[in-house]
């Protein structure tokens, strides 16, 4: 099992969202604050086909080198948990033609406070919460 947390995920720009899951993927190295989109998801917040301000460029993945979308700072991203509201956190959305789930780069984990517990059992935490406080892996949404 693997870290997926739920997410609202908003266009900054036309107000359009969603709520989904997402993996948390440490090996997502960025720059920036990034979330990948598959291309269903990012049809469904209005950023597919690509608009304009969109940047074509290649990323290295485990696969090897891939085509992508980069819309800087296109979302606004939180996480849903019953017990608390978490702040959005501005991210750049990366769409995938190949991909079909939403991944959490490191850089957007760490400014959402998440902290991976346990990956083979799925437990994560927010950073300011203690270890009594483990939270479960939610189950995936392919797009």
């Amino acid at each position: 099992m693997a870290v997926r947390i739920k997410l609202c995920v908003k266009n900054r720009e036309t107000g359009a969202s969603i709520e989904t899951s997402a993996l948390v993927n440490t090996g997502f190295e960025t720059d920036s604050p990034q979330l990948l989109l598959p291309v269903g998801a990012a049809r469904e917040l209005g950023l597919w086909p690509p608009p304009g301000g969109a940047l074509k460029a290649i990323y290295d993945t485990a696969g090897g080198p891939t085509s992508i979308w980069v819309c800087p700072r296109a979302l606004a991203v939180k996480v849903v948990v019953e017990d608390r509201e978490t702040p959005w956190v501005v991210a750049d959305a990366i769409i995938s033609t190949i991909e079909h789930e939403l991944l959490v780069s490191d850089k957007l984990m760490g400014a959402l406070g998440i902290a991976i517990e346990d990956g083979a059992e799925g437990l994560w935490r927010f950073r300011s919460e203690g270890l009594d406080k483990l939270r479960r892996s939610e189950p995936p949404q392919l797009w």
